[in-house]
């Protein structure tokens, strides 16, 4: 005579009941695309797809790709850099859209007031409040954050000041918009404690470092950020984004439905990066990079 285990029953009605309560986990299509080569994007699409098994990935060159008005309704389009946002632009009636390794000041550009539909873009740019705890943090005593514009990225200005005013900082605004003149540059380091870059190729680039750089330290002032290559340059600290943080917020995202999708963010999780040469030079005390992170993750609100 067979006998039936009361455990077993309990286990079969409790999987029957798990099965009724969760939801039913979609495929989806995650096509990849970028202008010119596409070999850099094969780790991201390996790592995304690694991240997300049910999901199908695919990598197209951004000139072999379909018209917008030609790709399925419920594919998820994932397009990295300044051209590939300019294509999606091209129709409104494209798929829902992620776009990353765009700045700003750069999307502005090709935005301008638009806010298209199902279309979000993932900012290259530090967070700006992440970067003033960052500096707050370092440099307890520092009040006034020296900032250069140009009319590129005079925009980025008020979102700094919105970030500053509950930190107990001030921005001090410096238009910079003839890079071959330095008076700007001394002007807002005369006025300020410290200099914070924001992320403006026309500003930072390897033509304007050395003289941003030995100017300001030459006033013993710190200059924050704008990137992770920007510190190995020279720049004191910076809060960045690398691959696993972007992977991070892709997947978050790609849980939701696009109408939840914000029109930009910024990365979910992120890392920090420090010139403990540059910190010795400014005698600033500067901790490991690991522990600034978890320092700026507690309460982190990008």
């Amino acid at each position: 005579m067979t006998r039936h285990c009361p455990c077993r029953a309990w286990i079969r009605r409790a999987l029957v009941v798990l099965c009724l309560l969760s939801p039913a986990v979609q495929a989806a299509e995650l096509l990849l695309s970028t202008a010119g080569d596409t070999t850099t994007l094969q780790q991201f699409g390996n790592a995304l797809a690694a991240a997300r098994p049910a999901d199908r990935v695919r990598i197209m060159p951004l000139n072999e790709m379909p018209p917008l008005d030609q790709i399925p309704g419920d594919t998820r389009l994932i397009l990295f850099g300044q051209a590939a946002l300019a294509w999606r632009l091209e129709s409104s009636n494209a798929p829902a859209t992620l776009v990353l390794q765009v700045n700003k000041t750069r999307a502005r550009e090709t935005l301008g007031e638009l806010r298209p539909a199902n279309l979000s873009v993932l900012w290259q740019d530090p967070a700006p409040r992440r970067q003033l705890r960052l500096l707050k943090h370092l440099l307890p005593k520092a009040r006034r954050v020296g900032v250069l514009y140009d009319p590129h990225n005079e925009f980025l200005i008020q979102e700094l000041r919105q970030a500053a005013s509950g930190l107990g900082l001030e921005i001090v605004a410096q238009g910079w918009p003839d890079t071959r003149d330095n008076q700007p540059v001394i002007r807002v380091l005369s006025a300020s404690d410290v200099l914070l870059a924001v992320a403006d190729d026309d500003l930072y680039n390897p033509l304007t470092a050395k003289t941003l750089l030995l100017t300001s330290y030459g006033q013993q002032h710190a200059l924050i950020g704008p990137s992770a290559g920007f510190v190995r340059a020279g720049s004191l600290v910076s809060t960045y984004g690398d691959l696993n943080d972007w992977l991070v917020t892709l997947d978050q995202l790609l849980d939701q439905a696009p109408a939840q999708w914000p029109a930009g963010t910024y990365s979910s999780t992120f890392k920090v990066l420090g010139n403990p040469q540059v910190a010795r030079a400014l005698g600033i005390t500067l901790p490991s990079d690991a522990e600034l992170a978890r320092h700026l993750s507690q309460g982190d609100t990008p």
